[in-house]
């Protein structure tokens, strides 16, 4: 080996050496543990037809492109959720669970669904019914209360995805549900002060209430790479209630894709790393991305899968 040669060996010797373990872009600034959970993405597949009058047709995301997102991230479990897009139709979501191996879906379903399709929902991986307006409203607030008394018995929660008006509006409600209820993208909280913010704290305070710390790049949440607004309600969510919080990319980002009012789109990279700024304790920081999840979706935590 030439002194040339020698020196660029080293050279990319200490280029590995510098990077994180267990994520293939070197900007992941902490070491991905094993486990670590992506629990908010959506899956949008040419093999499935958009609903003709769904508001946001992004472009196809399949899961052969995100396999290659977790390559870059780290993380090995997922959790897909339903997008709007697809209505009540929750054959793509059910799909890409099936394929992506260890993970969980999250389903659009009314209080019309009948038992059978529930059972067939939860041998498909479904842990939970997304409550969503805004887009289409495929289920009306009056639905959720028997829609919460029907999933129950399977373990289910509610996830809910609105308007911060409606979701103060529905504060009474959501602490009367008989299941957990996990709110979406920090509520769409900017600040501390908020009032959809101290609902969400009410939620937490009870015990059934939890919080998905993502979606920081929306709703005027801040600039990156530390979107300062949103990462003051994170930080403030997790210091409330460590143990009800959960970390998930919105991956492909289909509001960024939206025509009115339009989002950057953001760097995943980026978004994972607010982890760190959020929880500089990796212990903190294992249980929001690992062990949380595993509590509410039902992962098993002897079989963590290896980091990628």
């Amino acid at each position: 080996m030439t002194s040339l040669d020698r020196r660029a060996f080293v050279g990319v010797s200490l280029a590995v050496a510098a990077t994180p373990a267990f994520a293939a872009d070197p900007r992941v600034s902490f070491k991905v543990p094993d486990g670590a959970c992506d629990s908010h993405l959506h899956i949008y597949d040419p093999r499935f037809a958009y609903m003709p009058a769904a508001v946001l047709k992004p472009p196809f995301a399949t899961v052969a492109d995100y396999r290659a997102l977790q390559k870059k991230l780290g993380t090995t479990r997922c959790v897909v959720v339903q997008p709007s897009t697809y209505g009540t139709d929750n054959s793509c979501t059910l799909d890409a669970i099936s394929q992506l191996g260890d993970a969980r879906g999250v389903c659009v379903v009314n209080a019309s669904v009948s038992d059978a399709e529930l059972k067939r929902l939860h041998a498909g991986g479904i842990r939970g019914a997304r409550i969503q307006f805004g887009l289409g409203n495929p289920v009306s607030a009056e639905e959720v209360l028997p829609l919460a008394r029907r999933i129950a018995i399977l373990g289910w929660h509610i996830q809910c995805n609105m308007p911060p008006e409606q979701l103060v509006q529905m504060e009474s409600l959501l602490l009367s549900l008989p299941v957990p209820v996990i709110i979406d993208h920090l509520a769409r909280a900017i600040d501390t002060s908020a009032s959809q913010y101290n609902t969400v704290r009410r939620l937490l305070d009870s015990g059934k209430g939890w919080v998905k710390v993502s979606g920081a790049y929306l709703y005027n949440g801040g600039l990156p790479p530390d979107y300062a607004g949103a990462s003051s309600a994170a930080r403030g969510y997790i210091a409330a209630a460590p143990e009800r919080c959960i970390w998930g990319s919105d991956w492909p980002h289909p509001d960024a894709t939206k025509v009115l009012n339009p989002v950057a789109m953001p760097d995943d990279v980026t978004l994972l790393n607010l982890t760190v700024q959020w929880t500089p304790d990796e212990k903190l920081r294992h249980k929001i991305l690992v062990e949380n999840a595993e509590k509410f979706y039902g992962f098993d935590p002897a079989k963590r899968p290896k980091a990628l």
